[in-house]
């Protein structure tokens, strides 16, 4: 099948096929390229960081990717396989490059670059297509503990913290990773209530956080 005869569906409306590579191209973002895993990833990426990995099946990926069904079954032995990668992207992509990438551009020091987490979150907040944070979305969606999926979202949380954790060493907090987990519910609080429509919840998390910092640094959270 050449690239004009390729079918897509746009996600926002699954019984809409988009035919042309210019409507694909204007609606999806640009057309999936690469070899047939990283279409396969691409494609995964942004459907399971836009719809949750249970509301999107793998017929959904291979469409969206252009590929077999087979195809994808030769790079990923389940469909668990696949989403425990994306996790891995996603924390390359939103944890590192995105997250840790702004914060460490907005701000120099440890106590200020906490609190500019949550300048970066109110910014997305802000924004009509914010989808909420993946490894919340999926620990919600699994609820078996032996899962390799949940295991892999447990992990990629546990790095968010450590990110936070080191912040805390360096500004001199005590415990740090008591810190990094108050300071994390606080995050994963402003998403949710986000989520639900206060779009000022990042502003209300870094106040409750200065207040945190204060408190730690009088010594009151010993």
């Amino acid at each position: 099948m050449s690239c004009a005869e390729t079918e897509w569906y746009l996600p926002e409306h699954p019984n809409r096929k988009v035919t042309s590579v210019s409507e694909s191209a204007s609606s999806l973002g640009a057309p999936v390229a690469g070899s047939s895993r990283e279409r396969i990833l691409s494609a995964a990426y942004e459907l399971f960081s836009r719809h949750g990995t249970q509301a999107v099946g793998v017929n959904a990926v291979v469409e969206h990717a252009g590929v077999a069904k087979r195809t994808l079954y030769r790079h990923f032995k389940s469909k668990d396989d696949l989403v425990v990668e994306f996790l891995r992207l996603r924390e390359e992509r939103w944890t590192r490059n995105w997250l840790q990438g702004e914060v460490e551009r907005r701000a120099t020091t440890p106590d200020e670059r906490l609190l500019a987490i949550f300048d970066v979150f109110h910014d997305w907040f802000q924004r009509e297509d914010m989808e909420g944070c993946s490894f919340i979305n999926v620990l919600l969606e699994v609820d078996d503990r032996t899962s390799p999926v949940r295991r892999a979202t447990v992990e990629h949380l546990a790095a968010i913290r450590e990110f936070l954790a080191t912040l805390a060493r360096d500004a001199g907090i005590g415990d740090a990773e008591a810190f990094a987990r108050r300071w994390h519910i606080l995050m994963k609080g402003s998403i949710v209530s986000a989520q639900e429509g206060d779009l000022e919840a990042a502003r209300r998390a870094q106040e409750v956080g200065r207040v945190l910092l204060a408190r730690e640094r009088s010594g009151l959270l010993e």
